[in-house]
């Protein structure tokens, strides 16, 4: 018994109705990247993505399904990006090769999708995407902590941990005047992020204190 094909006309129609879905969606972080969520409308959304109220309602009942939708997305293109960056080629990596990479390409993905930045960049105020934001930079985290281990595996794991979170938590405080800085500007301010991480990580993950600590207590390195 053969399975049954599915009809053309209904693939077309599925179709159709996921790159609706994705123009809403796009239409939903413009408007919120402009205005902010609380003071984005169905109504908004609906006339940037060019479609009629009813015809959204088809695809979201509420605004808080689109949110749902964005976060989906949000989560799903994170997790794609993180894994690029963050792959295990950024341990072979010189470390001031792997840091204008990551700097570089999260400040074009922020500039990109403006709407993240608004929605999770210090999210309290909303616990559903509080707890998510928590869960992607835990994830983040992770995978920072097993590139830092791949290029210094004598580090201890409590070290790591702690150079990973400051790590991140650098970046988070940084970007923001990366993101809101003009065109010309940013790329002397990443310079200047690259430097200080470079400055910080270098001796931890590239040998120097180590070497220094072991200097310092006469202990030989084998």
């Amino acid at each position: 018994m053969t399975a049954s094909r599915p009809d053309s006309g209904q693939v077309r129609r599925q179709e159709r109705g996921r790159r609706r879905m994705a123009q809403i969606l796009d239409a939903a972080e413009d408007t919120i990247a402009e205005v902010g969520f609380e003071e984005a409308t169905t109504n908004a959304i609906a006339a940037r993505a060019g479609v009629s109220p009813g015809s959204l309602y088809q695809f979201f009942r509420n605004k808080d399904e689109i949110l749902d939708g964005i976060v989906e997305r949000y989560t799903t293109t994170s997790q794609e990006f993180w894994d690029h960056q963050l792959s295990g080629e950024g341990a072979r990596m010189e470390l001031a090769a792997f840091l204008d990479r990551v700097l570089g390409a999260l400040a074009a993905f922020k500039t990109e999708r403006p709407a993240f930045w608004v929605l999770f960049h210090g999210s309290a105020a909303s616990p559903k995407l509080a707890v998510v934001a928590e869960q992607i930079r835990a994830g983040i985290g992770d995978r920072l902590r097993e590139v830092f281990r791949q290029r210094a595996p004598e580090v201890s794991e409590e070290r790591l941990e702690l150079l990973a979170a400051i790590t991140i938590s650098t970046v988070r405080g940084v970007l923001p005047m990366v993101l809101n800085a003009p065109p010309e500007r940013r790329a002397a301010l990443l310079a200047e992020t690259k430097a200080l991480l470079l400055g910080y990580l270098g001796p931890a993950l590239e040998g120097e204190e180590r070497g220094g600590n072991e200097r310092a207590t006469g202990k030989v390195p084998r």
